[in-house]
């Protein structure tokens, strides 16, 4: 058992015991040097395996912390690799030359082809195409971009080229201002000290000192007996050593990681479970997160008398050859055989047009009905009424009629109220915060149960909010899914993302992963961070009494050797056996909370 032990300590504390030494040297008496009197403290009374368990137990501590410095730099990375090196450009005789990003100015024009991401912010001059902007925004759907409108960089063009005059450089983008906001968000938290590390600043130096008078001052100043004052000097450094202590943290936070990862979440680190206890607001993204993220077909309303099958067959076979996220939703929506088609034509920033036994069709947008003349006040008082629920419309056109209207939507998780239901009943408030348009966020949490709903909200307003609400609130936790998410994530007391959903940026950024992309763990996660932190203080008590105790036994002189050994060993067996009690939360916490959470 002792060689294994040597061996352990070997492996897993030789950095540990010299950076005791190097304390020592430096008198910086911290939890290096704590862990080094443990150490030498438990092998000079021959209790190798104890020393070895609390050298282990601390080195996994350790790891812990050098990985929030690792996913901090991953997350960097992930948001960097979204906008192209290079760029499309005119030169001085307008032809159209490869550049790279950064050393393109502002007022140049930039040409962005179908399925290319944007290089650099700009406003468009020329074309018209649909855009994925959810890295930056979060939108569910592509938005329709025209002359004057806004793009950013990182974002994927659609079907169209598009002309676009650059308002910055490559450091000046929304995407680049992410990445700075990421970085001095993390930077704000970094992890707080541990109470044990700020504790032995005053604890060592004064037990050192107390064990020195102890052997010393009776001898010099009253003549007293070396030996026995000696041997009640050992006593005190052995009572005081802080296997106990150093242990109780460690073992807890472990069985508290189990617990969590049991109940399919993940958590990157003890202090987030320690901050989950504080929370007392969660503000929540809207796409990915409170929805599922993948537009559906909700509503189909045929006109003049057409059945649905018919309409949506028909529909469903002219936007086949379409790449839109909105038609592929309606193809996927039918399920029997298309129709054949041919004259297929992209109608950019409209929608598409067909001919189906020799009759021409159109299936689009708004904009597009209301250019073909066939627009009534009744089939715009339907838009209308659809697009108040945040839905996005498409319209079946003949040449001279409206024969059907379709509308698609993101639609809410299922799991989504009563994820909400069990974070009012734990006491916190939700907030939904949303780079969609105010609409559409409002409609989204009315069906959830969130009052507070925040839409149009681009990724330094979603921070923002984060630090409004911290400053109303108190501790804020945050969940998200998307690049747009990052800021707010970092910036957040906890931060969530939806394991299985989320971007790698959100899950890189975040400290707790719901890998299930059940919002019902956040409850789960709440009631074994608040279990962890009440273990922590039993332990850290337990310690503090058993050490209280015994210190005043040494120095009346009831205590030995053996008896501080035996006190020490069983204050260490208590809080190790208390913090495995944390792994039955992962029981009661897990499936089981995430069902009691429908309640």
């Amino acid at each position: 058992m002792a060689t294994l032990s040597v061996a352990a300590i070997l492996l897993g504390g030789i950095p540990t015991l010299l950076g005791g030494l190097r304390s020592l040297a430096a008198l910086r008496l911290d939890i290096q040097f704590l862990m080094t009197i443990a150490v030498v403290g438990a092998f000079v009374i021959g209790e190798f395996p104890e020393a070895a368990v609390v050298v282990v137990l601390f080195a996994v501590a350790e790891r812990i912390e050098e990985r929030t410095v690792t996913r901090a730099q991953n997350a960097i990375r992930s948001l960097m690799t979204l906008s192209p090196p290079t760029a499309t450009v005119a030169d001085a005789g307008g032809q159209w030359v490869e550049r790279p990003a950064a050393e393109v100015r502002a007022g140049s024009t930039m040409l962005v082809r179908p399925g290319e991401r944007f290089a650099l912010d700009g406003v468009v001059v020329d074309g018209e195409s649909a855009v994925n902007q959810a890295a930056i925004t979060g939108e569910s759907l592509p938005v329709e971009k025209r002359p004057g409108d806004k793009v950013f960089a990182g974002t994927m063009n659609g079907q169209g080229a598009l002309r676009v005059t650059t308002t910055g450089g490559a450091d000046q983008t929304t995407l680049a201002r992410i990445v700075r906001s990421v970085q001095e968000a993390q930077a704000q938290r970094a992890p707080v000290q541990r109470f044990i590390d700020s504790f032995a600043r005053i604890y060592t130096p004064v037990v050192v000192a107390i064990a020195t008078l102890i052997a010393l001052l009776p001898w010099l100043a009253f003549g007293q007996p070396f030996e026995p004052w000696l041997y009640r000097a050992l006593v005190l450094l052995v009572i005081a050593c802080p296997c106990a202590l150093v242990v109780s943290t460690p073992v807890a936070i472990a069985s508290g990681l189990t617990a969590a990862a049991r109940a399919g979440i993940v958590v990157k680190g003890g202090v987030y479970l320690e901050r989950g206890e504080t929370l007392a607001c969660i503000a929540l993204d809207k796409t990915g997160t409170l929805t599922a993220g993948t537009p559906t077909l909700t509503d189909v309303i045929p006109q003049n008398g057409r059945e649905p099958g018919e309409v949506l067959r028909l529909a469903a076979s002219i936007e086949a050859s379409s790449e839109h996220p909105v038609a592929k939703a309606l193809v996927s929506a039918y399920k029997g055989d298309l129709q054949k088609v041919t004259g297929f034509a992209a109608l950019t920033g409209r929608g598409v047009a067909g001919i189906v036994d020799e009759v021409e069709y159109w299936v689009g947008n708004h904009r597009l009905v209301e250019s073909t003349g066939v627009c009534s006040p009744a089939i715009e008082q339907q838009l209308q009424a659809l697009e108040q629920q945040g839905k996005t419309c498409l319209v079946l056109m003949s040449r001279d009629s409206v024969l059907a209207i379709f509308a698609v939507a993101d639609h809410v998780r299922e799991t989504s109220p009563a994820a909400v239901a069990a974070l009012k009943g734990m006491g916190i408030h939700p907030v939904v915060l949303s780079g969609d348009n105010q609409r559409t966020t409002s409609a989204v949490a009315l069906q959830v149960g969130i009052d507070d709903a925040r839409g149009e909200l681009l990724p330094d307003d979603k921070l923002q909010a984060v630090v409004t609400l911290k400053a109303t609130h108190g501790a804020v936790g945050m969940v998200g899914d998307g690049v747009n998410d990052a800021p707010a994530l970092a910036r957040a007391d906890v931060s969530f993302a939806m394991g299985a959903a989320g971007s790698d940026t959100a899950l890189e950024t975040a400290g707790v992963a719901l890998m299930a992309d059940d919002l019902r763990g956040l409850a789960v996660f709440l009631r074994i961070s608040r279990a962890t932190r009440q273990i922590l203080r039993q332990n850290i008590s337990v310690s503090l009494t058993t050490k209280g105790v015994f210190f005043a036994l040494a120095l009346l002189g009831h205590a030995t050797l053996w008896a501080a050994v035996v006190a020490d060993m069983g204050a260490s067996l208590v809080v190790v056996g208390n913090s495995l009690r944390l792994l039955r939360t992962a029981r009661s916490g897990g499936a089981h909370a995430l069902m009691g959470a429908k309640t």
